[in-house]
């Protein structure tokens, strides 16, 4: 028999591959015999394989389209390159697609493998002055070298036989053969691109030695590719386990009638490796999985879980997982982790510019990179998709083999209305939420508040009546929002578009109806042309006014009350000359006029602004004086004066609460140094606001 014959078997369409070495003719005669009698189709190089055909590659393509290989190490198995060569793509199809490995050591300890003495390292030496010369063949007999070890330290099935145990392990062999062949594998990404580098920590959690009992989250917003890498790693990892289950779509399964109790029947015949139980409560499918899972090691994934319930009926007995079993859990809620006290929480990120535009042009061109006619729309599309994986497929497939006039029309519909598909995929979250106070709470922030200040949010929204730092909490436990290093709370661009999606179907066709309107055109134009304020125009319950970079030239005609007005902005609205009465709106906290270009003077009426703790007054280049009431501002902390180029000398008296003081880009912190100290503003060089023209 020659040194690299080959078994390969399947069961339902896929092969079992069985490189062997120099082992006996009988043994492999055996094998194959028992293998055919179970049911299995075998591949042997002596019967499949035509002389004078590639051996390699017809073999290549038997392994990569087998589900499991076992490998048969005899003494003189490293002597042969052609076994090496196998090993290397039988390791490659392993770390790759979940390829199962079953080695077997005939008659030969597996340490003499693993360590490489004794006839291993003979052969190893021997290659040595081969490598010089056989560059293609020194390279894959030196990684072979390394897949040696990986193979007998990752690998569960471990069977040492002697010539007089042939008959007694092959029948073992058949029977773990069936058990790994009985296991469902999920069906993956079609182009996993970026998938190995995000499952890698999980990959190693899911191969270390430890006997304790734990569990990985792996979190994230909708369409981030959660249960592709759950599914990644349960495929190429189930097999070092005695039972596994991989339960999909708990969500919407549990919603269903006798959802979870459908959950729980699927578990044990996974598990037990037999038809599905009957069971009649919760509390019952409870009792039977403690029994089935404190005999063996098994591998768990929950996927998509959104109820503490459906977790309670799995982790809620976790005490009863049998030693080094593992439980792996999808989920878009943060929350749902912490009273199980899960041991490791993966949050998923977004994909990188480069893999994003791979896993694009897969979908849209079938290869790595886009034509070259294609490349910049392709990169419009890429960072619309912000590194969601699901965008990057949809948007692809829709545009896969269009014109780029269709590419245009379709990218400047992207910007007015999103992709359905893609809608209705992170709605799910949306839908997640409690009640109608979270989710108008998430639909103000889309509309009006990302990249703002969570404190002036806070302020805002606590204003309009919500509870806003429980109900952002409850955003950010289900990814709908995030708070950055800044303090300001951001969120996904999809996201975003989602939520302006549901305001715009209130009333699709007139905006007017809507509950919320952004758009300056659709909402600011009119007040963009208008030279004042309507005296007549509702304002009392206005907590935030942003009029910035408008035209006006006062804000409006005499006294107005705005007790809820907290934060006025008028920057850059160069052509204002004064400010409005202050004297109505006492709980006023930031008042913002940079850049106001023409502003000759503030009202005195500013003194009644009690509680107002920031002013900013930078580049209002006509400025000549500050009102004389601002020493009566005792909560003001920071006066912004910078760019002032024609303000008079001010004296700041008794202004102990002032911590900082911009004067000409001089910042001073020390509130008790700026009390009873005069500041003459330095005039700087004249320069151009790059936003604005004239």
């Amino acid at each position: 028999m020659s040194s690299s014959s080959v078994v390969a078997v399947c069961k339902v369409g896929r092969p079992v591959v069985v490189p062997v070495g120099d082992t006996r003719k009988a043994f492999s005669d055996h094998l194959y015999t028992a293998l055919d009698q179970a049911g299995y189709h075998t591949f042997r190089d002596n019967n499949e394989i035509e002389r004078g055909e590639s051996i390699n590659s017809e073999l290549e393509k038997a392994i990569q389209q087998s589900r499991i290989s076992i490998i048969v190490f005899s003494k003189d198995y490293a002597s042969s390159k052609a076994c090496l060569y196998e090993l290397v793509i039988i390791l490659r199809c392993k770390r790759t697609s979940g390829h199962v490995v079953l080695p077997i050591f005939y008659d030969v300890d597996p340490t003499v493998v693993g360590n490489q003495t004794d006839s291993f390292s003979e052969a190893f030496a021997g290659y040595e002055e081969q490598l010089k010369a056989e560059t293609n063949y020194g390279r894959k007999t030196e990684l072979a070298n390394k897949s040696l070890r990986l193979v007998s330290v990752h690998d569960i099935f471990l069977v040492v036989i002697t010539r007089r145990q042939e008959s007694k392990f092959i029948k073992q062999i058949v029977k773990v053969i069936g058990d790994k062949l009985s296991r469902t594998i999920m069906s993956v990404a079609m182009y996993p691109v970026g998938i190995r580098s995000r499952a890698k920590a999980i990959n190693l959690w899911l191969q270390d030695a430890s006997m304790d009992v734990s569990a990985y989250a792996i979190w994230g917003m909708g369409g981030l590719g959660k249960t592709t890498i759950a599914k990644y790693v349960y495929n190429l990892n189930f097999h070092i386990f005695e039972g596994s289950s991989f339960l999909a779509n708990i969500r919407e399964v549990s919603k269903q009638p006798r959802g979870l109790i459908q959950l729980q029947s699927q578990l044990l015949s996974d598990i037990l490796k037999r038809k599905k139980d009957s069971i009649t409560s919760v509390d019952e499918g409870i009792v039977k999985i403690k029994d089935a899972i404190c005999a063996k090691r098994v591998l768990l994934v929950l996927d998509d879980v959104d109820d503490v319930e459906q977790l309670n009926a799995i982790l809620g007995m976790r005490d009863w997982f049998y030693p080094g079993s593992k439980i792996i859990i999808t989920t878009r809620h943060e929350w749902l982790l912490k009273p199980h006290a899960v041991y490791k929480i993966h949050e998923i990120k977004k994909l990188e510019d480069e893999d994003s535009i791979k896993l694009f042009s897969w979908h849209a061109f079938g290869q790595e990179h886009p034509t070259e006619q294609y490349m910049e729309h392709s990169k419009r599309v890429v960072h619309h998709c912000g590194g969601l994986p699901l965008a990057l497929q949809v948007l692809a497939s829709f545009l896969s083999r269009k014109t780029l006039d269709i590419w245009d029309s379709a990218l400047a519909k992207l910007q007015a209305i999103p992709n359905s598909q893609i809608i209705e995929k992170l709605k799910i979250s949306y839908d997640s939420l409690e009640d109608d106070h979270d989710k108008n709470l998430f639909l103000h922030i889309a509309c009006f508040f990302c990249g703002e200040d969570k404190y002036f949010v806070v302020k805002v929204l606590d204003a309009c009546g919500f509870y806003s730092y429980i109900g952002i909490q409850n955003l950010v436990d289900r990814c709908l929002v995030t708070i950055n290093v800044k303090d300001k709370i951001m969120m996904h661009q999809l996201i975003q578009d989602m939520g302006r999606e549901i305001v715009r179907q209130e009333s699709p066709k007139a905006p007017g109806k809507r509950s919320r309107l952004w758009r300056h055109q659709q909402s600011y134009s009119v007040l963009k042309e208008m030279t004042s304020i309507p005296i007549e125009l509702p304002l009392a319950n206005l907590v935030p006014l942003d009029m910035s970079y408008s035209k006006l030239e006062r804000v409006w005609e005499g006294t107005k009350s705005l007790g809820a007005l907290k934060v006025l902005n008028l920057s850059y609205s160069r052509k204002l000359m004064e400010t409005p009465d202050f004297s109505g709106f006492r709980n006023l906290e930031r008042l913002i006029l940079k850049g106001c270009q023409s502003l000759l003077g503030v009202s005195e009426t500013i003194g009644f602004l009690e509680r107002l703790a920031l002013l900013n007054l930078e580049d209002c280049k006509n400025l000549r004086k500050l009102p004389k009431n601002i020493s009566m501002l005792q909560l003001l902390e920071t006066l912004i004066i910078s760019g002032c180029s024609n303000l008079f000398p001010t004296e700041l008296t008794e202004m102990e609460s002032l911590k900082v003081l911009h004067a000409d880009r001089y910042a001073m912190k020390s509130s008790s140094a700026i009390s009873r100290r005069v500041y003459q503003p330095r005039v700087p060089k004249p320069r151009k606001d790059p936003g604005f023209k004239q």
